[in-house]
């Protein structure tokens, strides 16, 4: 699929207006290979613990998004080079994390497209605490499971419904 967020922006003015589209406030900085992915949201809802993020990324992603909100901490990451890797190789399009990652030049040459506030050598805690499958809000724009995430070099929306 071939896309570019400004022409999806500017054909869906009118669902900007009523909230069915919504752009994510540019604060995300660009990993990965994939400049550009789109998928269906798989979302989650952790805080300085990524033990939820390895286990959802170790199952199929059949070319879905992977939503973390992290709370926007900048205290440690919550992905790295590994969890890049495993997410490449299960089919996942991308990550979008409200929070830090590390190892970025392993996860720069993972074929997988990453957001993320940046980057944070200090590794998470493990104990597994967090929520699947929720309504998250990310830097003030709800993702919901199974919406549609649009990205590219100009910026990332969220969709109620695919776009052609």
């Amino acid at each position: 699929m071939t896309f570019a967020t400004c022409d999806i922006c500017d054909a869906n003015e009118d669902k900007i207006a009523v909230g069915t589209l919504s752009v994510l406030p540019p604060v995300f900085q660009k990993f990965g290979k994939r400049t550009a992915f789109s998928g269906q949201a798989a979302t989650l809802k952790v805080f300085e613990d990524n033990v939820l993020v390895r286990s959802t990324l170790e199952t199929p992603g059949n070319g879905r998004v992977l939503v973390v909100d992290g709370g926007g901490s900048l205290r440690c990451a919550l992905v790295g080079g590994n969890l890049g890797v495993l997410a490449e190789k299960n089919g996942w399009a991308g990550i979008i994390v409200n929070g830090c990652i590390r190892d970025s030049e392993e996860i720069n040459g993972c074929d997988i497209g990453v957001r993320a506030l940046g980057t944070h050598p200090q590794r998470s805690i493990r104990k597994g605490v967090g929520d699947r499958e929720l309504r998250v809000t990310i830097v003030g724009v709800a993702v919901n499971p199974g919406d549609w995430i649009y990205a590219d070099a100009d910026g990332v929306l969220v969709a109620t419904q695919k776009l052609d």
